[in-house]
């Protein structure tokens, strides 16, 4: 006897929280909701997350709040977002740095993108561009790699520690590269060995490659655009699988006889884990639809952003194939964390 009512108290335990879980809020949201933007203001991945928040505040009819905490790479305001209460309250405009690079690079990491937050939608994705100094005598993508390949260690490239510009030249100097023989000491290989400039910011960076200090680096496609445009850089190659409108002349590496070569960067919005589904319902709805509206399709495609597949089951599928990918090509190049 006890033990039937001990569980039917139980089981009625269990659909009381169910029912709380499916009520949540009614009238979600009822007052002020904060997007933590993991990084200083200014960047791509603010500009996207108050285009978002502006939109969300119209839709959902209370403010959208950017809240930029930044620091380890977007690390700090992911952990923060994490941990945040889960009721709708706390939203993190999650990337592929802080929410697919740096499980790679730190297997210690103080979350789990997968286990600890609610996919909810994409946002945006672009391409980083491979760019180079107009003074360098290479005028095609063949060129640059052939020169690399055939004069080991005497190229240089700039880049940022784990960001996406510097995880598509790790990308393409291990797609590239090929072994012949068994793994053994008589296995040759070819590979693309250049000498990695590391900066603290892409800033700095730039300014040095418009100086002729470095190169060629890789950079997000927004960024790279003015400077192409002048003359002042010259583009050989995206890293998207099709072509960039904004960049119609300049060939994918994909298309140049590396097939699914993707290095892309990109964000979205995520909640912190057990948020109410009816809550992550709205939100989805409010931001698939904004996402969805002509006013934000061409402010996305004049920056030669693309607006990816959207809804949270795509998004989950993503990030996973995400950290999948980059885990390897990390594992591969030893990359550590700073």
């Amino acid at each position: 006897m006890i033990r039937r009512k001990l569980m039917g108290l139980a089981t009625f335990a269990a659909l009381a929280g169910l029912g709380l879980a499916a009520h949540a809020e009614p009238d979600y949201p009822s007052r002020p909701v904060k997007l933590i933007v993991p990084f200083p203001a200014g960047g791509t991945s603010d500009i996207m997350g108050r285009m978002l928040a502006e939109e969300l505040s119209k839709a959902l009819k209370q403010p959208f709040v950017v809240e930029n905490i930044s620091g380890a790479g977007g690390t700090v305001g992911a952990e923060r977002a994490a941990k945040a209460a889960p009721d709708g309250y706390t939203l993190l405009l999650s990337g592929v740095g802080q929410n697919a690079v740096a499980h790679g690079l730190n297997p210690k990491l103080a979350y789990d993108s997968t286990k600890d937050f609610v996919q909810i939608t994409q946002v945006h994705s672009g391409p980083n561009v491979l760019v180079v100094h107009p003074g360098t005598p290479f005028k095609t993508f063949k060129e640059l790699v052939d020169h690399g390949m055939a004069n080991a260690g005497k190229l240089s490239y700039g880049y940022t520690h784990a960001s996406s510009g510097h995880m598509a030249m790790e990308l393409l100097k291990q797609t590239v590269s090929t072994c012949t023989g068994s793994k053994t000491a008589s296995q040759s290989c070819k590979g693309l060995f250049m000498v990695g400039i590391p900066y603290r910011g892409g800033g700095p960076m730039m300014t040095d490659l418009l100086g002729g200090q470095i190169p060629l680096m890789f950079i997000n496609q927004d960024t790279a655009l003015p400077y192409v445009k002048a003359g002042k850089l010259r583009a050989l190659a995206v890293t998207s699988v099709q072509r960039n409108p904004l960049y119609p002349d300049v060939p994918s590496i994909s298309e140049l006889g590396y097939p699914g070569f993707s290095a892309l960067s990109w964000s979205g919005l995520s909640a912190p884990k057990g948020t109410p589904q009816a809550i992550v319902d709205r939100l989805e709805a409010a931001a698939v639809n904004a996402m969805k509206t002509p006013a934000i399709s061409a402010r996305m495609q004049s920056q030669g952003f693309v607006v990816p597949p959207l809804g949270s089951a795509p998004y989950t599928q993503f990030v996973s194939r995400e950290i999948d990918r980059w885990g390897r090509v990390i594992k591969i190049a030893g990359i550590k964390a700073e």
